[in-house]
């Protein structure tokens, strides 16, 4: 049995999870744990069977991302994720003249949005390369002309800056997730996506996957993007300045929602985003000096494999089936955006 802390019953739980969960996957070898959401469609009439396949598809990717966590307590899995951190002791609340709230002694973090203002948070800490992990459950209902950010970024005129931005929409129409790479305060790289999935209904996990190499954004672990480092190509690539993550929820109803066209309906207000489960796996930049032992880490010790991570041929199956099925925009097919050509990292492989 392997040696990784836990007791017997922790590990009877897990081959009680795998015999629960794989006659569920069984059905679909080849596509992604993600796009299992589909099968609930073929699968209602069974009662027994639609809640099987539920759980298993929201539980999955956590669950082992737990489990596979030694610092992580099992008995809080199921309801609260695995991760150690605390809000109090991780960010600050920012703006927003008590908007921004840490619940549930530093669990649970919510940030509201009211017509006089929205508000926001930032880390304490501010790193060079991480894996970084959030929960995030969006503003329900109509959230048309509302935008929740969750970014990281440095400061000053040639900025650097990773985005997830959560465009809201009239209840019943889909979020649009939105992102961009700005590498020394050049941007215009969006990608957008619609999700697989309700937002607001529960919790799902946003990743950033930043090292050396790459830049990789997932959610609930399926990879949707990636930004490779080109600079043997002339293409500036975020490395050489420490960013902190922010989020923030506020009125873009000039831009957000069909181009402007919807605004922010009042009535529905406070808008309420929530946030929970924070994990950083990162390089905490202090003084000038990086936690990982060097201004461009290059180890690749078992803590800092994500260091060197890079997208396996599932990964790339998972990227494509996303970029596939849920891509709505993407700057590199946008020949009338750029006429002049485009940019030279949509044309290198």
């Amino acid at each position: 049995m392997p040696t990784t802390g836990y007791s017997l019953h922790d590990w009877t739980f897990l081959w009680a999870f795998l015999a629960f969960s794989m006659p569920v996957y069984k059905y679909q070898p080849k596509l992604p744990i993600s796009s299992l959401t589909k099968l609930h469609l073929h699968y209602k009439h069974s009662n027994i069977f639609y809640h099987q396949l539920t759980y298993s598809i929201h539980g999955f990717y956590d669950f082992f991302k737990c489990f596979l966590n030694p610092s992580s307590n099992p008995s809080s899995w199921v309801n609260d994720g695995c991760s150690a951190s605390n809000f109090n002791q991780d960010f600050d609340l920012t703006w927003g003249d008590g908007r921004a709230k840490i619940l549930n002694n530093g669990e649970l973090l919510t940030l509201s949005l009211d017509q006089p203002s929205g508000s926001g948070f930032q880390s304490k800490n501010e790193y060079l390369f991480g894996k970084i992990d959030m929960q995030l459950k969006l503003v329900a209902g109509n959230s048309a002309g509302t935008v929740t950010a969750y970014y990281l970024s440095s400061k000053g005129s040639t900025w650097d800056e990773i985005d997830f931005e959560f465009l809201g929409n009239l209840s019943g129409d889909p979020y649009i997730l939105h992102t961009n790479v700005f590498s020394q305060g050049k941007g215009n790289r969006e990608q957008q996506f619609y999700l697989w999935f309700d937002p607001t209904a529960d919790f799902h996990t946003y990743s950033i996957l930043w090292n050396p190499q790459r830049i990789i954004f997932s959610v609930d672990g399926t990879p949707i993007r990636e930004f490779k480092n080109l600079e043997s190509s002339g293409v500036p690539f975020p490395k050489n300045q420490a960013m902190r993550i922010y989020s923030s929820l506020w009125n873009a109803d000039d831009w957000a929602t069909r181009g402007g066209l919807v605004k922010t309906d009042w009535t529905q207000a406070p808008f309420t985003a929530s946030y929970r489960n924070f994990n950083a796996n990162a390089c905490v930049w202090s003084s000038g000096a990086s936690s990982c032992g060097s201004n461009t880490p290059t180890s690749t010790s078992s803590s800092n494999a994500w260091l060197s991570e890079e997208l396996d041929s599932a990964s790339q199956g998972r990227l494509q089936w996303a970029q596939k099925n849920y891509m709505i925009y993407n700057y590199c097919t946008d020949t009338k955006r750029f006429p002049q050509g485009l940019p030279v990292e949509c044309t290198t492989s």
